[in-house]
């Protein structure tokens, strides 16, 4: 909770830009189940899904192994790694104009 707040305090619009609510495009809307979400509410249903379906490479923790349903919302990449997760989903979350 403190790395939060002093995250709050230091970077309010880029700990806003996560947490505020966006309209999902179709492909994540159906990946969601819900037509708005936000950034850091979507990775952690990404991640929970990863966990929940066992896709992370047994001898390779850092890579996930992707179903189906994760190929439509990471670029149709067969495997990505842990670190590149963020980039992807933040791919689908344009920046609100100024």
């Amino acid at each position: 909770m403190v790395v939060a707040r002093k995250a709050m305090r230091e970077c309010p619009k880029k700990v806003a830009s996560l947490i505020d609510l966006a309209n999902l495009p179709s492909t994540l809307r159906e990946f969601a189940g819900q037509s708005q979400m936000s950034h850091l509410s979507f990775f952690i249903r990404v991640w929970s899904h990863i966990k929940s379906n066992n896709l992370q490479d047994p001898n390779n923790k850092n890579i996930v192994n992707c179903d189906d349903k994760l190929k439509n919302i990471l670029l149709g990449k067969s495997q990505v790694e842990l670190a590149e997760l963020p980039m992807l989903i933040k791919l689908h979350f344009p920046k609100a104009p100024k």
